[in-house]
Protein backbone atom coordinates (compact mmCIF):
# COMPACT_ATOMS: atom_id res chain seq x y z
CA UNK A 1 0.00 0.00 0.00
CA UNK A 2 1.30 3.45 -0.91
CA UNK A 3 2.47 5.54 2.02
CA UNK A 4 0.28 8.56 2.76
CA UNK A 5 2.30 11.82 2.42
CA UNK A 6 3.00 13.50 5.75
CA UNK A 7 1.19 16.69 4.72
CA UNK A 8 -1.91 14.66 3.80
CA UNK A 9 -1.82 12.87 7.15
CA UNK A 10 -1.65 16.22 8.94
CA UNK A 11 -4.39 17.70 6.77
CA UNK A 12 -6.75 14.79 7.42
CA UNK A 13 -6.08 14.95 11.15
CA UNK A 14 -6.65 18.72 11.24
CA UNK A 15 -9.90 18.36 9.30
CA UNK A 16 -11.11 15.76 11.78
CA UNK A 17 -10.00 17.94 14.68
CA UNK A 18 -12.01 20.88 13.36
CA UNK A 19 -15.21 18.97 12.63
CA UNK A 20 -14.90 17.13 15.96
CA UNK A 21 -14.56 20.43 17.85
CA UNK A 22 -10.92 20.11 18.94
CA UNK A 23 -10.12 23.25 16.95
CA UNK A 24 -13.07 25.57 16.71
CA UNK A 25 -14.22 28.33 14.35
CA UNK A 26 -12.21 31.49 14.97
CA UNK A 27 -9.44 29.69 16.85
CA UNK A 28 -5.83 30.44 15.96
CA UNK A 29 -3.67 27.48 14.89
CA UNK A 30 -0.12 27.69 16.20
CA UNK A 31 2.34 25.95 13.78
CA UNK A 32 4.87 25.30 16.56
CA UNK A 33 2.24 23.59 18.68
CA UNK A 34 1.04 21.59 15.65
CA UNK A 35 4.60 20.37 15.04
CA UNK A 36 4.67 18.96 18.55
CA UNK A 37 1.16 17.53 18.31
CA UNK A 38 1.81 15.71 15.02
CA UNK A 39 5.46 14.91 15.60
CA UNK A 40 6.69 16.36 12.32
CA UNK A 41 8.65 19.27 10.88
CA UNK A 42 7.34 22.70 9.87
CA UNK A 43 7.14 21.85 6.13
CA UNK A 44 4.24 19.33 6.22
CA UNK A 45 2.42 21.61 8.69
CA UNK A 46 2.78 24.55 6.29
CA UNK A 47 1.68 22.44 3.29
CA UNK A 48 -1.33 21.09 5.19
CA UNK A 49 -2.43 24.57 6.28
CA UNK A 50 -2.05 25.89 2.72
CA UNK A 51 -4.21 23.02 1.44
CA UNK A 52 -6.82 23.72 4.11
CA UNK A 53 -6.83 27.40 3.14
CA UNK A 54 -7.51 26.44 -0.49
CA UNK A 55 -10.44 24.35 0.68
CA UNK A 56 -11.72 27.26 2.77
CA UNK A 57 -11.42 25.49 6.13
CA UNK A 58 -8.82 27.92 7.47
CA UNK A 59 -7.79 31.51 6.75
CA UNK A 60 -4.13 32.57 6.68
CA UNK A 61 -3.95 36.23 7.67
CA UNK A 62 -0.65 38.03 6.90
CA UNK A 63 1.25 38.96 10.08
CA UNK A 64 -1.58 37.57 12.22
CA UNK A 65 -1.55 33.81 11.81
CA UNK A 66 -3.83 31.01 10.69
CA UNK A 67 -7.40 30.80 11.95
CA UNK A 68 -10.17 28.25 11.59
CA UNK A 69 -12.81 29.69 9.25
CA UNK A 70 -16.09 30.74 10.81
CA UNK A 71 -19.06 29.63 8.68
CA UNK A 72 -22.64 29.83 9.82
CA UNK A 73 -24.91 26.82 9.44
CA UNK A 74 -26.91 28.69 6.78
CA UNK A 75 -23.73 29.47 4.80
CA UNK A 76 -22.78 25.79 4.89
CA UNK A 77 -26.27 24.74 3.77
CA UNK A 78 -26.13 27.19 0.86
CA UNK A 79 -22.85 25.70 -0.33
CA UNK A 80 -24.26 22.19 -0.22
CA UNK A 81 -27.24 23.37 -2.29
CA UNK A 82 -24.93 24.86 -4.94
CA UNK A 83 -22.84 21.67 -4.87
CA UNK A 84 -25.99 19.65 -5.55
CA UNK A 85 -26.72 21.66 -8.70
CA UNK A 86 -23.13 21.36 -9.95
CA UNK A 87 -23.15 17.61 -9.29
CA UNK A 88 -26.41 17.21 -11.17
CA UNK A 89 -25.22 19.21 -14.16
CA UNK A 90 -21.92 17.34 -14.32
CA UNK A 91 -23.67 13.96 -14.22
CA UNK A 92 -26.13 15.01 -16.94
CA UNK A 93 -23.34 16.12 -19.26
CA UNK A 94 -21.19 13.09 -18.41
CA UNK A 95 -24.04 10.77 -19.41
CA UNK A 96 -23.82 12.30 -22.88
CA UNK A 97 -20.05 12.43 -23.29
CA UNK A 98 -18.24 9.92 -21.03
CA UNK A 99 -15.92 7.46 -22.80
CA UNK A 100 -15.35 3.78 -22.07
CA UNK A 101 -12.09 4.29 -20.20
CA UNK A 102 -13.75 6.74 -17.81
CA UNK A 103 -16.67 4.35 -17.34
CA UNK A 104 -14.21 1.64 -16.31
CA UNK A 105 -12.56 4.06 -13.87
CA UNK A 106 -15.98 4.95 -12.47
CA UNK A 107 -16.72 1.27 -11.89
CA UNK A 108 -13.34 0.73 -10.19
CA UNK A 109 -13.98 3.67 -7.85
CA UNK A 110 -17.42 2.24 -7.07
CA UNK A 111 -15.92 -1.16 -6.25
CA UNK A 112 -13.46 0.55 -3.89
CA UNK A 113 -16.40 2.28 -2.21
CA UNK A 114 -18.12 -1.08 -1.80
CA UNK A 115 -15.04 -2.61 -0.21
CA UNK A 116 -14.58 0.22 2.30
CA UNK A 117 -18.29 0.39 3.09
CA UNK A 118 -18.29 -3.36 3.85
CA UNK A 119 -15.35 -2.82 6.21
CA UNK A 120 -16.97 0.23 7.81
CA UNK A 121 -13.93 2.39 7.00
CA UNK A 122 -15.27 5.94 6.61
CA UNK A 123 -12.08 7.80 5.65
CA UNK A 124 -10.90 5.36 2.93
CA UNK A 125 -14.51 5.31 1.71
CA UNK A 126 -14.46 9.10 1.44
CA UNK A 127 -11.37 9.09 -0.80
CA UNK A 128 -12.81 6.42 -3.09
CA UNK A 129 -16.01 8.46 -3.09
CA UNK A 130 -14.04 11.58 -4.03
CA UNK A 131 -12.44 9.73 -6.96
CA UNK A 132 -15.89 8.62 -8.11
CA UNK A 133 -17.18 12.19 -8.16
CA UNK A 134 -13.97 13.50 -9.71
CA UNK A 135 -14.35 11.12 -12.65
CA UNK A 136 -17.87 12.43 -13.22
CA UNK A 137 -16.64 16.04 -13.17
CA UNK A 138 -13.73 15.24 -15.48
CA UNK A 139 -16.08 13.53 -17.95
CA UNK A 140 -18.64 16.33 -18.24
CA UNK A 141 -16.95 18.01 -21.21
CA UNK A 142 -17.30 21.51 -19.70
CA UNK A 143 -13.99 22.80 -18.37
CA UNK A 144 -15.47 25.68 -16.37
CA UNK A 145 -17.98 23.40 -14.68
CA UNK A 146 -15.23 20.87 -14.00
CA UNK A 147 -13.06 23.47 -12.22
CA UNK A 148 -15.92 24.89 -10.19
CA UNK A 149 -17.13 21.46 -9.09
CA UNK A 150 -13.65 20.40 -7.97
CA UNK A 151 -13.12 23.69 -6.09
CA UNK A 152 -16.40 23.49 -4.18
CA UNK A 153 -15.88 19.79 -3.46
CA UNK A 154 -12.54 20.66 -1.82
CA UNK A 155 -14.20 23.39 0.25
CA UNK A 156 -16.86 20.98 1.50
CA UNK A 157 -14.52 18.01 1.97
CA UNK A 158 -14.43 17.98 5.79
CA UNK A 159 -18.20 18.25 6.04
CA UNK A 160 -18.86 15.56 3.44
CA UNK A 161 -16.48 13.35 5.38
CA UNK A 162 -18.42 14.15 8.55
CA UNK A 163 -21.66 13.04 6.89
CA UNK A 164 -20.23 9.56 6.47
CA UNK A 165 -20.33 9.15 10.25
CA UNK A 166 -24.12 9.39 10.25
CA UNK A 167 -25.43 5.86 11.01
CA UNK A 168 -26.01 3.82 7.84
CA UNK A 169 -24.86 6.73 5.63
CA UNK A 170 -22.13 4.77 3.85
CA UNK A 171 -24.53 2.03 2.79
CA UNK A 172 -27.04 4.53 1.45
CA UNK A 173 -24.31 6.61 -0.20
CA UNK A 174 -23.12 3.49 -2.01
CA UNK A 175 -26.61 2.79 -3.35
CA UNK A 176 -26.84 6.41 -4.54
CA UNK A 177 -23.48 6.05 -6.30
CA UNK A 178 -24.68 2.93 -8.07
CA UNK A 179 -27.80 4.73 -9.32
CA UNK A 180 -25.66 7.60 -10.67
CA UNK A 181 -23.16 5.25 -12.35
CA UNK A 182 -25.86 3.10 -13.93
CA UNK A 183 -27.66 6.13 -15.37
CA UNK A 184 -24.44 7.57 -16.79
CA UNK A 185 -23.46 4.20 -18.29
CA UNK A 186 -26.75 3.86 -20.17
CA UNK A 187 -26.69 7.51 -21.28
CA UNK A 188 -29.79 8.48 -19.29
CA UNK A 189 -28.93 12.14 -18.73
CA UNK A 190 -32.08 13.14 -16.86
CA UNK A 191 -31.91 10.26 -14.38
CA UNK A 192 -28.18 10.81 -13.86
CA UNK A 193 -28.78 14.50 -13.11
CA UNK A 194 -31.58 13.83 -10.63
CA UNK A 195 -29.69 11.03 -8.89
CA UNK A 196 -26.51 13.10 -8.53
CA UNK A 197 -28.40 16.15 -7.28
CA UNK A 198 -30.38 14.12 -4.75
CA UNK A 199 -27.17 12.44 -3.58
CA UNK A 200 -25.91 15.80 -2.31
CA UNK A 201 -29.27 17.20 -1.21
CA UNK A 202 -29.80 14.25 1.12
CA UNK A 203 -26.84 15.60 3.08
CA UNK A 204 -28.76 18.85 3.53
CA UNK A 205 -31.87 16.91 4.59
CA UNK A 206 -29.78 15.19 7.26
CA UNK A 207 -28.35 18.53 8.29
CA UNK A 208 -29.47 18.10 11.89
CA UNK A 209 -26.33 16.03 12.41
CA UNK A 210 -24.13 18.90 11.20
CA UNK A 211 -26.19 21.47 13.10
CA UNK A 212 -25.56 19.69 16.37
CA UNK A 213 -21.84 19.52 15.61
CA UNK A 214 -21.72 23.13 14.47
CA UNK A 215 -23.44 24.38 17.61
CA UNK A 216 -20.80 22.60 19.64
CA UNK A 217 -18.06 24.10 17.46
CA UNK A 218 -19.34 27.65 17.67
CA UNK A 219 -19.36 27.92 21.45
CA UNK A 220 -17.04 30.71 22.67
CA UNK A 221 -13.38 29.72 22.40
CA UNK A 222 -10.17 30.86 23.97
CA UNK A 223 -7.50 31.79 21.43
CA UNK A 224 -4.63 29.31 21.39
CA UNK A 225 -1.23 30.51 22.44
Amino acid sequence: MARIPESQRVRDALENAVVDGHYRPGERLDPARLEQEFGCSRTPIREALQALERSGLVQIRPKQGTYVTELSVSELAERFEVMAELEGMAARLAARSIDQEALHELERALLECESHAAAGDADPYYYANARFHGIVYDSCGNEYLRRQAHALKRALQPYRRLQLRVPDRMRRSLAEHRAIADAIARGDAETAENAARDHVLVQVKEFSQLVRTWRRLTEPVREAG
